[in-house]
């Protein structure tokens, strides 16, 4: 197997990266550069018609792309330790709180990055109202996870998985690009020093 990828802070690749280390699994890398748009180059391309990585190249030629997608092939590849779920009502929980981590916080921070940091203003025409919009909307919503925190280790309760991994990629990004965890986020910023002393980053 192969994965495509590319450098940190790229939230999508690190998080794929992160989960392997979590798994202690090793799968080669070839990274290419967002910045060169690489992965708009043909080659790309016509494995992943969608020209984004991460995308897992497997040796039969059939490609995986979308980050969850290919954690979770993985995960069915490698059961042991758990970061989806032992059973039904495990794997949904966890779905159940990726889905929150993407929607609720990986969208503003996506629409911030497109519209408010300058690094993208020479390859999207930027609308600044949209930025502080998304600005607004993603630190409400570190604030919302801190609440969620109360009380937990995990997303999951006891549960690390998955959806922890997801959010550190997030958070992590979102602090690289201006959207830093607020200063009252205190269970935010303690789930954040656990997740970072489990994964040893």
């Amino acid at each position: 197997m192969l994965l495509w990828s590319a450098p940190d802070p790229a939230p999508n690749p690190r998080r794929v990266r992160l989960f392997l280390k979590a798994k202690g699994l090793h799968i080669e890398e070839r990274m290419v550069s967002l910045m060169a748009r690489e992965h708009k180059s043909d080659t790309v391309v016509a494995l992943n018609p969608r020209g984004q990585v991460p995308f897992l190249e497997l040796d039969d030629g059939r490609v995986i792309a979308e980050t969850i997608s290919i954690c979770r092939y993985l995960d069915d590849l490698n059961p042991n330790p758990p970061l989806i779920g032992s059973d039904a009502f495990e794997r949904a929980e966890t779905d159940m709180w990726v889905r929150r981590v993407e929607t609720g916080l990986g969208t503003p921070v996506g629409l911030f990055w497109q519209h408010g940091n300058p690094l993208t203003a020479r390859i999207v025409q930027q609308i600044p109202a949209m930025g502080e919009a998304a600005r607004a909307q993603a630190l409400a919503m570190l604030g919302w996870f801190d609440g969620q925190l109360t009380g937990r280790d995990w997303l999951a309760g006891s549960r690390f998985t998955l959806a922890d991994i997801a959010l550190l990629s997030i958070v992590d990004f979102a602090g690289w690009i201006g959207l830093a965890m607020p200063d009252e986020a205190a269970t935010l910023k303690a789930w954040h020093a656990r997740i970072g002393e489990r994964l040893g980053i």
